[in-house]
């Protein structure tokens, strides 16, 4: 139900999934940290939890006592249809001229809102993020993998799409509702910031440092899915603005441009072929870190020769052919790098003693280097130095 609209409103997006554990203390905190002379609607949108978080919210609300500047609604969506279309649903129903998006399990920090909203309501920032990423900035309690993956996402944005914000990749922001107008938003994968910065034009973002604690209770969302979806919206978001490399005529720069997106793609390779090589190697199964590793390279030469045609070197011919013919050389040249990675793995694990992610990562950024140029040169038909 939408409530009338209070002046000086901020509208709060808490999409939830599974969150009983954590969904009535983060509204009771969201309270307790709101600025004396700000009115908040906070907007749970549940995804058909299975531990029933919606109905713990909506039992929540039939004792709460009416308060004047604080009121709590519960959108119930029928299935899981991701984080980003939730948000999106959320912002839909928002009454507040300022959204503030942010996660249920305390990861968001509520005591982080009123620097959000001060940014948008005193300075007059288009978009306030909250982010890891600056200085003060941090993350507690997160794996050395969990911080990889972060980091490579991360990059993959800023380069890829040309992002100057350090943390695009930040879940909790806020912003003037007004932005989005005209705009055609998605909401593909499950970070709709990322979405947000590429679209708007001409706007002001400033960024507030907070330190990202991993969940306490529940279980993080992480999956395979999230990852390939990542991929796909950042894929899309690339059409939306594809940068104009045509004019630029001096040789080296286009050299150093497209190295920069095979080594952008490169890195989201290396994002698949980490995940799938531990997925195999201690995840779904107990296969030897050597097989597992092979799966992982296969998937990630496969991801990395659609993104270089298409992205790296602007080739949109996909006759059968032609990219079968491709496909093979690129395979072949991958493959003299994986041998590379190969031999470097066995050896760093069972003769160095080194563990086998930080063993990964070392092989993987050796085998790396002339994977471009042998591409560019025979695969693609380029010369070295266009």
């Amino acid at each position: 139900m939408l409530v009338e609209k209070p002046n000086n409103q901020i509208s709060i997006i808490i999409p939830t999934y599974n969150e009983s554990q954590n969904i009535l203390n983060i509204l009771k905190s969201i309270k307790e940290n709101l600025p004396k002379n700000i009115s908040a609607q906070a907007i749970v949108v549940d995804d058909n939890s299975p531990d029933g978080t919606g109905k713990i919210v909506d039992d929540y609300l039939k004792n709460l006592k009416k308060i004047t500047n604080y009121t709590i609604e519960v959108i119930h969506r029928k299935t899981k249809d991701g984080l980003g279309s939730a948000i999106l649903k959320g912002i839909q129903q928002a009454t507040g001229d300022t959204i503030v998006v942010m996660d249920s399990d305390f990861s968001h920090p509520p005591q982080i809102i009123p620097k959000l909203v001060e940014s948008i309501k005193k300075y007059q920032y288009d978009i306030a993020v909250a982010s890891r990423y600056i200085k003060g900035g941090k993350i507690e309690n997160w794996s050395a993998k969990r911080k990889l993956i972060s980091k490579f996402a991360t990059l993959i944005a800023k380069k890829g799409l040309g992002i100057n914000t350090k943390d695009p990749m930040s879940g909790f922001f806020a912003f003037k509702k007004n932005i989005l107008n005209g705009l055609n938003i998605d909401a593909i994968g499950y970070k709709i910031l990322l979405e947000i910065l590429v679209k708007t034009k001409n706007v002001s973002i400033t960024e507030i440092p907070y330190t990202f604690q991993d969940r306490e209770l529940g279980s993080s969302k992480l999956s395979m899915k999230t990852v390939f979806d990542y991929y796909k919206s950042v894929w899309k978001l690339y059409r939306y603005g594809k940068p104009e490399e045509e004019k630029e005529k001096r040789k080296s720069v286009k050299f150093l441009y497209k190295a920069a997106r095979f080594y952008t793609v490169g890195a989201s390779g290396f994002v698949v072929n980490y995940l799938i090589s531990l997925l195999f190697a201690g995840g779904i199964s107990d296969m030897w870190y050597l097989h597992a590793n092979v799966i992982g390279i296969i998937a990630s030469i496969s991801t990395n020769f659609i993104l270089n045609k298409a992205w790296t070197f602007g080739d949109r011919d996909f006759r059968i052919k032609k990219t079968m013919s491709q496909y093979g050389k690129f395979a072949l040249f991958s493959s003299l790098g994986a041998l590379v990675q190969l031999g470097m793995v066995y050896f760093l694990v069972d003769s160095a003693e080194i563990s086998y992610p930080l063993a990964l990562i070392l092989a993987v950024a050796t085998a790396a280097f002339g994977n471009f140029v042998l591409n560019k040169k025979f695969t693609f038909k380029e010369k070295l130095l266009n």
